[in-house]
């Protein structure tokens, strides 16, 4: 089994997670995500919390545990504290604002762009220049900085674009004569 599998999943006191047949759902004060369990690996409850474990010793049944135990950590994480990813906006003119379920960005193009957020994502802008997305789900979270980073990513040579807030761009040297 993988080192990964091998560790327990903590629960804390706030979150209740059932097991339904094959379906998983964890449940928490921020909201609450569901997850079908594969057929090759077994979810078993400790007073600890819970542990992974295989069905049987096939190559696809090891690496599948691995992955159900960090997508099952992250589901009870989500729940409980809610994941976040903060964007920051470089250039001249380039803002961002939060209307309800609705991003407004302005990126130098001729139009200002409006990104409708999905369900279960919430968008804030502390600045004109910074935008936190957050929800419960890190891979949609995830996904929805990655769609509005590709309106318009970091270019090498000043720099300016929508990047990460812990990204390093490395800038290119301008051409000489």
């Amino acid at each position: 089994m993988s080192r990964i599998a091998k560790m327990p999943i903590t629960v804390p006191a706030s979150v209740e997670v059932t097991e339904d047949g094959q379906m998983l759902t964890v449940k928490g004060p921020k909201g609450s995500l569901q997850h079908r369990l594969h057929d090759l690996v077994a979810l078993t409850r400790e007073e600890t919390g819970l542990r992974i474990s295989t069905r049987n010793n096939s190559k696809e049944a090891v690496a599948l545990s691995g992955t159900l135990r960090s997508l099952i950590y992250n589901m009870v994480t989500g729940v409980s504290d809610g994941f976040e990813k903060k964007l920051e906006l470089v250039g001249v003119g380039y803002r961002a604002q939060a209307k309800g379920k609705v991003l407004n960005l302005t990126l130098g193009f001729s139009h200002p762009i409006d990104y409708e957020l999905p369900e279960g994502i919430t968008a804030e802008t502390p600045s004109q220049t910074e935008v936190l997305i957050k929800g419960i789900d890190k891979q949609q979270v995830g996904q929805v900085a990655a769609e509005i980073r590709a309106f318009r990513p970091p270019e090498p040579y000043k720099g300016k674009g929508v990047r990460y807030s812990d990204e390093m761009v490395v800038r290119k040297e301008a051409k000489k004569k």
